[in-house]
């Protein structure tokens, strides 16, 4: 007996304006090659975040996926299918190349990382530590407690970057472990919440140097690297307006002068950052976990600085640990502050485009490499998020061909020039903030500095 078989139903074919209309919260589409998926219901519990697919929806996001997920979320990736596709799908010469690069680049296992490296990193840093206690707990020179102080502020910084890296791509064997890691060197040895870190780094990869999606450039009433904040922009991250003030306008006009005073205490904000999103209403993955690596700082630290004989050396202990860790912070400046700005959503479809105008590379010898925690290469992080740092050096010759054949910058200085670059930007604005010919109210003490010129 022949039993008929239903057919199969035909593709059917939207256009990009079609595309463009689904760009909401509850009516969230994205294309990827050219194939339509409708993640309305999932962003909510993406790994990333939902900020990421609402501010790509309505677009097509091929590169974006392909930079940040493992071949294996394509498998996921279908249960959000429409079974429709886009119509006219075009991709352009960069797109072609930069996904030929990534192809070539997997074949080649440069993106797999076993964890061999990051156990080294962290007895290395379990040494410091050490050191940094004993200095502490068995010697009387308030010399020696000093410089406790500064060792454990260079602990900081490379716990850091191994945060950084296992909130990229698995550092470790499995997920499990690299989820303690991350929150190890995250939460417990330097008081910063992991998972606020995703949320706000995640967001700044996506919107690469927007003046009002990018997270990372959003430093008012101290810092503006463009007198376009001028205008009181809102921050689509934090939901806010940006006041320019009067205050915000004083703090400004000084900035080039407070910048590394500033980043000698910016740790003090990621503090503060990370309980804010811990004790709100977001959903926040693995939130206990959190809460406990933060209490087990905010036990060891103030415990160990309490063991110094005084509150002199105790405020120094404290001044120096952060004045070190203030390096990190004007790293993590360095590579954007001055480099090109916009105004407005990120856009997908000039993916490589976008990172590579906004990111700005430090040239360095390979011996330093530890030194920068794979931020040297920023314009090949921000193509390449899940490569690990060991691999950045080897590609930046590539990614420096292909920004030269598609007329792309491809900026790199040392990182002496970098800092200058930097006061320069700030400098700039801080000279329009104070010349603005419609002023915003002033208050006092903008007039008592600012009278007769």
């Amino acid at each position: 007996m022949v039993t008929q078989t239903e057919p199969l139903l035909k593709p059917t074919y939207i256009s990009l304006q079609e595309l463009q209309k689904h760009n909401t919260r509850g009516d969230a589409w994205i294309s990827i090659d050219g194939k339509i998926y409708d993640v309305s219901k999932w962003a909510n519990h993406h790994p990333g975040g939902e900020l990421p697919l609402l501010n790509l929806a309505g677009q097509d996001v091929t590169d974006a996926f392909l930079a940040f997920h493992p071949p294996s979320a394509y498998k996921h990736l279908q249960n959000f299918a429409t079974g429709s596709y886009l119509r006219d799908y075009v991709v352009s010469d960069v797109s072609r190349d930069y996904r030929a690069l990534f192809s070539e680049l997997t074949k080649l296992g440069l993106f797999e990382e076993k964890g061999h490296g990051v156990l080294l990193l962290l007895s290395i840093i379990s040494v410091m530590f050490f050191v940094s206690v004993y200095g502490v707990l068995f010697c009387d020179s308030a010399v020696v407690h000093v410089l406790s102080g500064g060792l454990m502020g260079l602990l900081w910084i490379q716990s850091g970057w191994i945060g950084h890296d296992s909130g990229h791509y698995q550092v470790m064997v499995n997920r499990k472990w690299n989820q303690f890691m991350q929150i190890l060197s995250g939460n417990v040895l330097a008081g910063i919440s992991i998972e606020w870190w995703k949320w706000n780094h995640n967001a700044h990869h996506l919107a690469c140097n927007s003046l009002d999606f990018d997270p990372d450039l959003q430093h008012l009433p101290f810092f503006v690297v463009s007198s376009k904040f001028f205008t009181s922009l809102t921050s689509c991250f934090y939901g806010r307006k940006m006041n320019f003030d009067s205050f915000a306008r004083f703090l400004v006009s000084y900035q080039h002068w407070s910048y590394y005073p500033a980043m000698c205490f910016a740790r003090l904000n990621l503090f503060a950052q990370s309980f804010f999103l811990l004790f709100s209403n977001r959903k926040v993955p693995n939130r206990k976990m959190e809460l406990l690596g933060l209490a087990l700082f905010w036990i060891w630290y103030p415990l160990l600085v309490s063991c110094l004989p005084n509150w002199g050396e105790r405020v120094l202990f404290v001044l120096a640990s952060f004045c070190v860790t203030g390096i990190q912070h004007v790293q993590f400046t360095l590579n954007h502050f001055s480099a090109s700005v916009y105004v407005g959503p990120p856009t997908a479809h000039d993916w490589f485009e976008k990172q590579a105008h906004g990111t700005l590379d430090v040239k360095c010898s390979s011996w330093m490499d530890w030194f920068h925690g794979g931020l040297q290469f920023q314009i090949e992080h921000h193509l390449f998020p899940r490569l690990p740092r060991r691999n950045l050096r080897k590609i930046s010759p590539l990614v420096k061909d292909l920004c030269k054949k598609h007329n792309l910058p491809y900026n790199c200085v040392s990182f002496w020039k970098a800092n200058v670059l930097t006061i320069q930007t700030l400098r700039n604005a801080a000279l329009q903030a104070r010349d603005l010919t419609k002023p915003v109210p002033r208050n006092l003490v903008w007039e008592a500095v600012n009278t007769h010129g």
